[in-house]
């Protein structure tokens, strides 16, 4: 997710670290101004420097498939104070696949290690090294070779997808897949896809083995979901967000985006709004009374006496 949301749902807590939006790296080593725009954070001062206004640490990732070029950029994302660095091969786009970038990359187990390794000795050794990966780009078949590459190459931990490239984000996640790739693999296996609920983390935990996990869209959709998930597990103290107080973080995000031209701005903020619905009765009625809406004025009004009407109904 990009910064803005960063500091939002840093703030609600519960998030051990962040990552960025991948920077595809392709042709250069890309000058400061250009990892600054994907990680702000790497501007706060002093103990803030790469960590969002709550604290947390936002790794940089990177995207590509030159060894070389990677491990420049990565070393250069270092100097600027980027905690850690993070390799995508896992993005199942079209346009990158087809530039040798992403999940297509899962084809080649032995460009994932150089690729790695190039960058685990490119970074200083106090900057940790992750990788993140799907399960294969066509079918599974190299899942347990590509997790052994990346691991041998020094990695301190492997995020992983339990889907394929083909299978996209359609349900089912293959946890059980990931208990695999533990078994092969001497480092800390993070797991990810489909991890909506409190109850979801639980399945994916006793499915894959691991009790570190990676949440995208479902902290998206629920912005305490982190939270909830310690909460769960008794590792913190938290009481659910209701929904006003999940409206009130969605408009926190009005003033951020001011620079957006209207339509862009209603898109964005329809976009959450849409992923917020899949929990709450109230903003899925709000989204249904806006969703058509592109003019920013009209937008928040529609939004806050919808709001309203709702608290009078109650």
């Amino acid at each position: 997710m990009d910064h803005h949301l960063r500091d939002i749902l840093t703030r609600v807590g519960g998030i051990d670290h962040c990552v960025t939006e991948f920077i595809r790296v392709t042709q250069q080593v890309y000058p400061a101004k250009v990892f600054r725009r994907y990680c702000p954070e790497l501007l706060h001062p002093g103990d803030l420097r790469g960590k969002t206004l709550a604290g947390t640490p936002v790794h940089v990732q990177l995207l590509g498939c030159d060894p070389e070029l990677m491990a420049a950029n990565a070393r250069k994302a270092a100097k600027l104070g980027a905690p850690a660095i993070d390799l995508n091969f896992g993005c199942p786009a079209k346009t990158v696949n087809k530039s040798q970038g992403g999940a297509v990359l899962l084809q080649f187990p032995d460009l994932l290690h150089r690729i790695a390794k190039a960058v685990r000795d490119a970074v200083p050794p106090e900057i940790p090294v992750s990788a993140k990966m799907r399960l294969g780009f066509l079918n599974k078949e190299l899942a347990l070779d590509n997790a052994r590459a990346l691991s041998d190459a020094g990695i301190q931990w492997l995020t992983v997808h339990a889907r394929t490239k083909t299978e996209g984000y359609k349900p089912p996640a293959y946890w059980d897949w990931i208990a695999r790739i533990k078994e092969v693999t001497d480092i800390p296996v993070i797991a990810n896809g489909e991890i909506w609920t409190p109850a979801q983390a639980r399945q994916c935990m006793a499915e894959s083995g691991s009790d570190l996990l990676m949440i995208g869209r479902g902290l998206v959709s629920m912005p305490d979901l982190a939270a909830r998930i310690k909460a769960d597990h008794g590792l913190l103290a938290h009481t659910p967000l209701t929904w006003e107080q999940n409206l009130a973080l969605f408009m926190s995000l009005v003033p951020k985006l001011a620079d957006l031209r209207d339509k862009c701005l209603t898109d964005r903020l329809k976009q959450w709004l849409h992923y917020f619905a899949q929990h709450s009765a109230e903003l899925e009625t709000i989204f249904q009374v806006v969703k058509r809406e592109r003019e920013r004025n009209a937008f928040v009004a529609a939004v806050e006496e919808t709001a309203q009407s709702l608290r009078n109904r109650a």
